[in-house]
């Protein structure tokens, strides 16, 4: 009994200290509220400053499909980290065309969302070691957590090409 009481207690004390998902805060930059740390595709789509951007951009976004079947070999056990902001034109515009390219790859459960506020900054140093300078910013790895590549922005050629491209290249 007592072990279990120490087990319960351990799990209460951990659930309380994990980050709180799909958080929002008002932005003392950017003078609005804006979604913060790790976050939710649902989450993310229904936060009201993203939402309508999310729906006219993924709706009229046509995935390039002579790309799919090889992205899909490519991705199948990639991992990928979106950082982004929900108060970022360009996170409101690439964020819902790389969602439409996951939901025709079915990799969705590979991909972690990370929001930032104005000052490109996640709490308790969540993305401190990734080097964000501007948002979005597409991280792809390896099944070892290496970095493959990353898409910073926007892409150079198509979200699709670009893609296609870090996943083919060796790992670093």
């Amino acid at each position: 009994m007592k072990n279990k009481l120490l087990i319960l207690l351990s799990f209460i004390g951990f659930t309380a200290s994990a980050q709180e998902l799909n958080k929002k805060i008002e932005d003392q930059i950017k003078h609005k509220e804006v979604m913060l740390n790790q976050c939710t595709r649902e989450g993310i789509i229904n936060f009201p400053e993203f939402k309508a951007s999310y729906d006219v951009n993924y709706e009229n976004y046509k995935v390039d499909s002579t790309q799919l079947k090889d992205l899909k070999k490519l991705a199948g056990d990639k991992k990928i980290t979106v950082v982004m902001g929900t108060w970022c034109g360009d996170s409101k515009f690439q964020v819902p065309h790389f969602i439409k390219i996951a939901d025709a790859l079915h990799i969705d459960k590979n991909i972690t969302f990370i929001c930032v506020d104005g000052n490109k900054k996640a709490e308790n140093g969540l993305i401190d070691n990734l080097k964000i300078e501007r948002v979005p910013t597409f991280i792809f790895f390896d099944k070892k957590g290496q970095e493959l590549g990353r898409i910073t922005e926007s892409p150079k050629k198509s979200l699709e090409i670009d893609m296609k491209e870090i996943l083919t290249a060796k790992t670093k």
